[in-house]
């Protein structure tokens, strides 16, 4: 589906993949009016007089046309990496950008790795806060049902992170119908209270909003750390540009979802304007009595869908970071067998599902998750524009003026955004960024763990020329097939190789010496798969470059050498790769808890078989101690 941004579509194909990007770009930010506005009412102390709600409106129109329509959908989607985003995408891009700067790409790259990390935080607020606002609208249309909205609440979390295992091929096909019905709701809503009170139509200056700071500079502050809800999502909108390409994602947003926001947000404010009492819950009081418990149904399959959207995200950023190095090799299932993209990731499953429950159960309500969300959507927003600069600096080759201005304007908008909502880091601000630590530091460990074990292994290791060299003038008995022998550096002599000749005192008729490598573009076709050097004597060197969106698959890839020589027989060829295991050893690595932290990460990674797709009856592994 990458090639989707790369070549002419069809008007059927357009529509098609407009229709998809409303259900997976745009359901978390189509399901911000929920919460958003009464959100701004209630965390900024703000009373809802005529003159606070105007000022509120025009605030939260001029953050969506400034972060979504022109940062995200106008700038950021040109930032693709070989039509692929996402914060990773955007960190490869930009470290590539800066290769011949060592220090700047060390330091972009920890700060990419923070953004990255913070994500995941952000992926446990986004699920309870959707989820728990549309099943409190229960609230509104039934009060006696009060109790039952935490435990309802919980059973539809359950439910969604049950059915990861099964895929979401299916449900996804509901995914842009549902989320259309939901856009055309967003209007039929807003629409009547605007008509009965065009009044409010005038906050669509943006003089109402610096009226709103002159007034009440703290207030206003202090109410931008909820206004920022109307816009979480953006990030997410630049993750699926690959699966739907930067047209279907602009015609979607300009055609239907800001126009459908924008109204039920007027809307919202028009009803206020008459009834401030409503503040309460104005998005469900919006609606006829007779409507509301449809609507409460309605609203939360479109929680549903944005939380979906972002467990599949919070999915494929934890397989391009396993690729890339940045987090242990983990069990990746597929969950289909023609769209690649689609995978369940176990462990990231049952995580997420553990702490959104933790989140539900700790906060309880949609206001209180409110106080938790926004530090780490800012942070990412921030981390973002930072990458910006760097890519059209550096990659672009843009001149400085115009890099500051496309990108600094973004930044202050972004930094001010981030220091409202550090202020309710007591509050609940912490949960979010807790886990983004948490995960950071797991991140880090293991980047600097592998560079270790790397380092160590390098030292110790044999130049494989000179090795073969040296064997083969007292050759060991050969036996017939081909032995693939996995090893992490081209080069070098693998682990595998001297165990084999030390325990068995064989070699093969043909010898494959094969390194893997991940690169930090999304794809590698089959064209630039394989490198391979003749050694002699029936023996390859062979490096297999893959993308960090490619799937592994180590015998599809071998395939490729058929025709040159290289037999490769299913039932006649071998894999050997070395087991190691790491001891922590005091000295010049990382400090003692974070060496056992990695020794642990590593022991318990998936196997280097399983990632990389060799058949399990043809494997052979044999352990090595490395000490780090």
């Amino acid at each position: 589906m990458s090639s989707a941004s790369n070549r002419r579509l069809t008007p059927g194909e357009l529509a098609g993949l407009t229709l998809g990007a409303l259900g997976v770009v745009y359901g978390d930010i189509g399901t911000s009016p929920l919460y958003a506005l009464k959100e701004v009412f209630h965390a900024g102390h703000v009373p809802p007089s005529d003159a606070n709600i105007l000022g509120v409106l025009s605030l939260i129109f001029w953050t969506m046309t400034t972060v979504i329509s022109l940062k995200y959908v106008l700038l950021i989607l040109r930032a693709d990496n070989n039509g692929e985003g996402g914060l990773i995408a955007m960190l490869a891009l930009a470290t590539h950008a800066v290769r011949e700067r060592p220090a700047l790409r060390d330091t972009l790259m920890i700060v990419g790795l923070f953004g990255t990390a913070v994500f995941y935080g952000d992926g446990v607020i986004t699920p309870a806060i959707s989820v728990l606002s549309a099943v409190e609208g229960l609230e509104v249309a039934t009060p006696q049902l009060h109790n039952m909205v935490l435990p309802i609440t919980l059973v539809v979390i359950t439910g969604l992170f049950a059915v990861q295992r099964l895929g979401t091929g299916g449900i996804g096909k509901a995914f842009g119908p549902i989320t259309l019905v939901w856009f055309g709701v967003l209007i039929a809503l807003g629409l009547p209270h605007i008509v009965a009170n065009p009044a409010v139509l005038v906050a669509v200056s943006p003089t109402y909003a610096m009226a709103f700071f002159v007034d009440q500079p703290l207030v206003a502050f202090i109410a931008l750390g909820a206004v920022v809800l109307c816009v979480t999502g953006g990030e997410a909108l630049y993750a699926d540009l690959g699966h739907f390409g930067k047209l279907p994602i602009r015609i979607a947003w300009y055609a239907l979802v800001m126009p459908a926001l924008v109204i039920n947000y007027f809307g919202q404010g028009a009803m206020l304007l008459g009834h401030p009492e409503a503040i309460d819950n104005p998005f469900f009081l919006m609606a006829p009595k007779w409507a509301q418990l449809p609507l409460v149904f309605l609203a939360t399959a479109a929680t549903v869908i944005a939380s979906q959207a972002l467990i599949t995200a919070a999915f494929s950023v934890t397989k391009q970071a396993v690729q890339l190095g940045i987090l242990p090799r983990m069990v990746i299932k597929h969950t289909s067998v023609r769209d690649t993209g689609q995978i369940y990731v176990p462990f990231v499953n049952w995580g997420l599902y553990v702490f959104i429950v933790l989140a539900v159960a700790l906060f309880k309500s949609s206001s209180n998750l409110a106080s938790a969300y926004g530090i780490a959507v800012t942070l990412d927003m921030t981390i973002t524009t930072i990458m910006t600069f760097y890519v059209i600096r550096y990659g672009w080759r843009y001149p400085l003026w115009l890099c500051i201005a496309a990108t600094g304007f973004f930044f202050i908008i972004d930094v001010t955004f981030f220091a409202s909502n550090m202020l309710k880091l007591f509050g609940g601000g912490w949960f979010p960024l807790v886990i983004g630590v948490g995960m950071f530091t797991l991140m880090l460990t293991w980047k600097q763990g592998r560079a270790l074990m790397a380092e160590r292994l390098r030292d110790d290791a044999i130049d494989l020329k000179s090795f073969l060299e040296a064997v083969f003038v007292s050759p060991p008995t050969r036996v017939s097939g081909t032995a693939v022998f996995l090893s992490a550096e081209s080069g070098l002599t693998p682990n595998a190789l001297l165990h084999n000749l030390k325990h068995n005192k064989v070699l093969h008729e043909h010898n494959l010496f094969v390194s893997v490598r991940h690169h930090d573009v999304p794809w590698i076709g089959f064209d630039q798969r394989i490198q391979m050097e003749q050694l002699g004597r029936h023996c390859w060197q062979v490096t297999l470059n893959f993308g960090f969106k490619n799937d592994p698959d180590v015998p599809e890839a071998l395939k490729l050498l058929e025709g040159r020589g290289v037999p490769l027989d299913e039932m006649d060829t071998s894999y050997f790769l070395s087991r190691d295991i790491v001891i922590p050893t005091f000295g010049h690595g990382m400090s003692m808890w974070r060496e056992k932290l990695f020794a642990n990460m590593h022991r318990n990674s998936a196997a280097a078989a399983d990632f990389l797709n060799l058949p399990s009856n043809r494997i052979v592994e044999l352990g090595a101690k490395v000490e780090i």
